[in-house]
């Protein structure tokens, strides 16, 4: 039985502490909780009896309650928290994004290389969702070929003003370093780095505080281009309703297209590149077949990351997504932050330190909110969709 410390009890560490108590990961137990509203310890001890209860992640870390722990705080504090953990011998899984800047989540990764005894997670809970792992499946087995465009509108993200009120590190630069970025599409980035690969230069436009009272982007458009001179574009929002969750990816054998979790395949008769050159027809397109393509159906969301995260401490098993495959998401994150704050073309990888100076300047001025104790239902934010 794998010993677990949460740290932060907030809305999503809700959903990790249900689906632990109610026998959805059996082989772990959590022994230890840290957040420092009261009212959350208060929560904690309510429902979890048994599991010794600290205001402060460091203090949680240090006490030997736990062989592994659950970051689920802040941004800013994923990096710091998990590079103590490490020094301190613990197993770390990481909620998302990894971090805010890519140097901060630089030095994470070079504590878990010292470390390798250690295992390192992510919650990319994305990846366990049967579409896009017969995506994944299918793009590494070449069947659209290489690939030629991809776009991704994700606009279902829909965000009220009463959810930013709902914390003051919500929103803000120098409390969460993004908005729309950096909380709700850490999973589609990594998603989209995952099938796809990294873009080599990124131009994009990013709103802030357009649809919302906030100082941060919550309407973002960017143009990518791939080493292989494929191109992209990936849109996404808060403050569109009903909204889209629309993912297209064309290659020369056909097009993959996942929408309302049903993945299809407009698959060609013949390559386009040979069709385009050997046909003697002007408008003519090559046939094509549109296939629903079948899954296994499975989508154990956070539950599965946490079992693979278990099975990999005590067995040895691979994990959903290791933890140095966060910096992948976020390079791709910072680059489009960085190209709408610039008005340039970005090219990846990024100056990292230029972001950062950029990124301070916004803190600087950032916005005071005064702290509030809410807690939100999360569970119709993820699932079968893309959340």
């Amino acid at each position: 039985m794998l010993k677990l410390g949460l740290i932060g009890a907030g809305n999503i560490g809700v959903t990790h502490v249900g689906n632990i108590t109610a026998g959805r990961c059996p082989d772990i137990q959590i022994t230890a909780v840290a957040d420092r509203r009261e009212s959350r310890r208060a929560w904690a001890r309510e429902q979890l009896p048994e599991a010794e209860i600290f205001c402060e992640g460091s203090e949680l870390i240090r006490s030997g309650k736990c062989d592994a722990v659950l970051i689920a705080v802040p941004h800013y504090q994923h990096p710091e928290l998990a590079i103590e953990a490490f020094r301190h011998g613990k197993h770390v899984m990481c909620e998302k994004p990894a971090g805010v800047y890519t140097l901060q989540v630089r030095e994470m990764i070079a504590e878990a290389d010292k470390h390798p005894e250690l295992v390192f997670g992510m919650m990319f809970n994305q990846r366990t969702n049967c579409v896009y792992r017969k995506m994944k499946e299918m793009l590494d087995a070449g069947e659209i070929g290489e690939i030629k465009r991809m776009s991704w509108l994700v606009t279902d993200w829909y965000r009220t003003q009463y959810y930013y009120d709902s914390g003051a590190w919500r929103a803000t630069w120098a409390g969460e370093g993004g908005g729309v970025l950096l909380n709700q599409c850490p999973h589609q980035l990594d998603l989209l780095q995952w099938l796809c690969g990294l873009p080599v230069r990124v131009h994009a436009f990013t709103h802030e505080g357009k649809w919302h009272d906030i100082e941060v982007e919550d309407d973002v458009t960017a143009y990518l281009e791939f080493s292989n001179g494929a191109t992209g574009v990936f849109i996404t929002t808060t403050g569109d309703a009903p909204g889209t969750n629309r993912l297209e990816i064309t290659g020369t054998k056909g097009k993959l297209v996942c929408e309302h979790d049903v993945l299809t395949f407009e698959k060609l008769a013949v390559s386009e590149r040979e069709w385009c050159l050997t046909c003697k027809e002007g408008f003519r397109k090559p046939d094509s077949e549109r296939i629903v393509v079948e899954t296994d159906g499975a989508n154990p969301q956070h539950a599965g990351v946490m079992n693979a995260f278990a099975a990999a401490i005590a067995e040895g098993r691979p994990l959903i997504a290791n933890g140095r495959e966060g910096i992948h998401g976020l390079m791709l994150s910072n680059a489009i932050h960085l190209s709408g704050w610039t008005g340039e073309t970005v090219t990846l990888p990024i100056d990292e330190e230029k972001f950062l100076r950029l990124l301070n300047e916004r803190c600087a001025t950032s916005r005071h909110k005064e702290e509030v104790d809410v807690v939100m239902d999360t569970s119709n934010s993820f699932g079968s969709r893309v959340k």
